[in-house]
């Protein structure tokens, strides 16, 4: 490149180009990430769990909920050896529970046309969940923690597809 190709422009866009570079490898930014930390919390700890009863899919009778959607948590949670700390009440008050922090994840009969999508996080919908019948069934994480999003999504892509 000549001095006389060298612009105002190109010298800006130039500088731009680098700065950009520069903050990026040096920030050690992941993507997705957890702003809160979810996975890195609950990974070798305690996946505090809200559930709502639904038939065929949670049964809240026991002295721990059953049912398919309890099955993928407890083997979601032994993929990443955390202990399943269960609670039970109804969808309203888990996702404020999980907009307070108290709870990291929440499961029940919500689909994919969920009205609390702008309270939390939802994982795509899963069709394929035994006693869905038809229904397209997501999960609900705490907004922002993109990283335990994905990986709740990669597990249940494993176990039922998407």
């Amino acid at each position: 490149m000549n001095a006389s190709s060298w612009t105002p422009r190109r010298a800006v866009a130039s500088a731009v180009a680098l700065l950009l570079a520069c903050a990026l490898s040096g920030c050690g930014l992941t993507i997705p990430a957890d702003p809160d930390g979810t996975l890195d919390t609950v990974t070798d700890s305690d996946l505090r769990v809200g559930v709502s009863a639904d038939p065929g899919l949670v049964d809240t009778e026991g002295d721990t909920p059953s049912g398919s959607i309890p099955d993928l948590i407890e083997g979601f949670a032994d993929s990443i050896d955390a202990d399943v700390d269960w609670t039970e009440a109804s969808e309203e008050t888990l996702v404020g529970m999980l907009e307070r922090g108290d709870l990291d994840l929440v499961a029940g009969g919500m689909t994919d046309q969920t009205l609390w999508a702008d309270k939390a996080g939802v994982t795509r919908g899963y069709p394929g969940i035994a006693g869905a019948d038809g229904r397209s069934i997501v999960m609900l994480v705490p907004l922002g923690e993109n990283a335990f999003l994905s990986a709740l999504e990669r597990y249940l892509d494993a176990e039922v597809g998407s």
